[in-house]
């Protein structure tokens, strides 16, 4: 019972925290930046990254690709036009994602005939167009702060 008498004011100040939590005030010129929608929204093209059809045998050669492949990734989102990209971390056929920051299917079309692994065939790309937080915008900017050292090095 003393243990409840103890617990209970601690279940409501929790809950008041909870309570009182407001919402951020809009920031139209943020969101405007961003090309965001009224619902803080905006049209990407996501890209499921899949296994080609070309095996590389040598093993010094496929680093060099695979480092290619990131110095590309890096110079799309130097650019603004990648704004989430990464492998997935288990060994399946889907091999991982880009969100590009482009309206149409074609516009990402051009963007990925950039990839050398895409044009030594070791990666094909499935592209979808996706609806998403504009605030994606901001992963490149922080991540940049966040980066001690390049994965492209």
């Amino acid at each position: 019972m003393l243990r409840l008498k103890l617990l209970m004011p601690l279940l409501f100040i929790g809950m008041a925290c909870l309570a009182q939590t407001e919402k951020p005030a809009y920031n139209a010129a943020l969101a405007q930046k961003l090309g965001a929608d009224q619902y803080g929204m905006k049209k990407y093209v996501m890209a499921f990254l899949k296994e080609g059809p070309t095996k590389i045998a040598d093993a010094k050669a496929g680093q060099e690709l695979q480092m290619a492949h990131l110095r590309n990734i890096m110079k799309l989102a130097a650019e603004g036009k990648l704004v989430l990209a990464g492998p997935f971390m288990d060994d399946q056929p889907i091999r991982g994602i880009f969100i590009f920051n482009v309206e149409s299917i074609e516009e990402a079309q051009k963007l990925t005939a950039t990839d050398p692994a895409i044009k030594a065939g070791t990666l094909v790309m499935e592209l979808h167009p996706w609806y998403g937080s504009a605030a994606l915008m901001q992963v490149v900017p922080i991540h940049n702060t966040l980066e001690k050292k390049s994965v492209a090095d």
